[in-house]
């Protein structure tokens, strides 16, 4: 049987020896055997656990559950428990395919919102009535407005009021936010809709322009789930080949 000592296996894997130490405490990986003078061995099947955690974390998808359910993927699979872990693998796949067809459809509702003239007549709401009127909280639109979304025009009593092209940005930012995009990759679009209604929304939305200097997950989001699906089959292959040599 083929024997890692802990540098060994860190450069196998490319991370810092304290990152396999990590993953050992926190149970990311099975214990491995100690030397009589206490240095560890490790073998195959925890080479194997190290590249099934790091390709479940390699893309940061947070949200609703999915960076649990990589966790849990990689829990089982560190205590050997092969099968359950394929299970967890297909529903987390499950999950992201969900995901995707959120982000698709928001991408499509926001198209819908730009071809349309959804509110026929002039419209001038405060920010209590617009609140309502989009199902927001006040301190939701405080946030974008903070945040450099949306601008929005002040009576002579200095009392904010909405139009109806303020309404129209916000139902874009309010859809898109639902679907998980960042605010920063939703401003992205705002810019270029300011200047061309007919932009390509989900490229705009999905490619982060040079001049982005931190870039998350969110700010590609589409990009981001795409890559995960592609990371869950491959920990799936690696599942059932660890599955068969148990």
């Amino acid at each position: 049987m083929e024997t890692f000592r802990t540098n060994e296996i860190a450069k196998l894997v490319g991370v810092h020896p304290n990152t396999v130490r990590l993953y050992e405490m926190i149970g990311f990986i099975s214990k491995p055997q100690r030397m009589a003078n206490g240095y560890r061995i490790y073998t195959t099947l925890q080479l194997q656990q190290m590249q099934l955690a790091r390709t479940a974390l390699r893309t940061e998808v947070l949200q609703n559950g999915l960076r649990k359910k990589a966790i849990e993927i990689i829990r089982l699979c560190a205590a050997c428990d092969f099968t359950n872990a394929i299970v967890c693998t297909e529903q987390y796949d499950a999950m992201l395919v969900k995901e995707i067809e959120n982000a698709r459809s928001a991408i499509c509702y926001v198209e819908s919102i730009l071809r349309s003239d959804y509110l026929q007549e002039q419209i001038l709401l405060n920010r209590g009535q617009t609140a309502a009127y989009l199902d927001v909280t006040i301190d939701t639109l405080r946030n974008w407005e903070l945040n450099g979304l949306i601008n929005i025009k002040r009576k002579q009593n200095g009392y904010r009021v909405y139009d109806k092209s303020d309404i129209e940005r916000l139902r874009m930012i309010r859809t898109l936010r639902s679907a998980n995009y960042s605010l920063s990759s939703i401003l992205r679009l705002l810019n270029k809709l300011s200047v061309d209604r007919a932009v390509a929304v989900g490229d705009v939305l999905n490619k982060p322009e040079n001049n982005e200097s931190i870039i998350s997950v969110c700010d590609q989001l589409m990009v981001s789930l795409e890559q995960s699906r592609q990371d869950a089959a491959i920990i799936l292959n690696q599942l059932t080949s660890m599955r068969g040599m148990k």
